[in-house]
């Protein structure tokens, strides 16, 4: 099996957006959410155990904007990337308030695609319980990983993925780390597998991006037309 880099640095430009990073939304804004559980750390978090355990995993909320006025030759949106949420060893029942919050009061999702594997099938339930349909469920398998790296690629590609200019955060820096790490491992079967080896760093950046794209795809107004923003 043909293992090769994810993301093509050809496409450096036309994936680096303009646009500034956001701590709240616009008004009349349309924003939808993609979110990779980590599991569960005892004792401390945050910044501490990203230095001292650089693998242990985090749980990661990517938002995103979408604007339907000006799509790709297919008619989907545009999709930029305004703000990331990122927690380490931070337990899930500590966290369902805050992202109840982030993702209702705050930026008001119209569709949020939640991590459902393993230990996240419970946060996404609670979810569900709170926001509703808005929130829909994602469980990793072979064939919908595939499809999922398949649609991020595509969305790069096509110039209607875009993230925030530099700002000059820990995010920003860890989300291109991610970008540049990640690899493709393509299967006699035409499905693919994306990561980032373990021992060179994390994908939650990566997994929520491609969660993101999820929720973008799922999300489609009644009669919608012109900007989103």
């Amino acid at each position: 099996m043909a293992v090769v880099g994810f993301y093509p640095p050809s496409k450096g430009l036309s994936f680096r957006g303009e646009h500034p990073r956001r701590h709240q939304p616009d008004a009349g804004g349309i924003y939808v959410a993609g979110i990779d559980l980590a599991g569960e750390a005892e004792g401390r978090e945050g910044a501490y155990l990203r230095a001292v355990k650089p693998r242990q995993d985090s749980t990661f909320v990517t938002i995103g904007e979408l604007d339907f006025s000006a799509g790709d030759v297919q008619g989907q949106p545009r999709l930029r990337i305004v703000e990331h949420y990122w927690w380490t060893g931070k337990k899930h029942a500590e966290l369902y308030a805050q992202l109840v919050d982030i993702l209702k009061n705050v930026w008001h999702c119209r569709k949020v695609v939640v991590d459902a594997s393993g230990v996240g099938q419970p946060v996404c339930s609670f979810l569900r319980q709170a926001l509703g349909s808005r929130v829909s469920p994602f469980t990793f398998t072979a064939q919908s990983k595939s499809q999922s790296g398949f649609n991020l690629l595509a969305a790069i590609n096509s110039g209607r993925l875009k993230v925030y200019a530099d700002d000059g955060s820990v995010e920003y820096q860890e989300f291109w780390f991610e970008m540049e790490k990640a690899r493709s491992q393509y299967r006699p079967s035409q499905t693919m597998n994306f990561y980032v080896e373990p021992a060179e760093g994390h994908d939650d950046f990566l997994m929520s991006l491609a969660l993101l794209v999820e929720a973008g795809s799922q999300y489609a107004p009644r009669g919608a037309r012109g900007s989103a923003q």
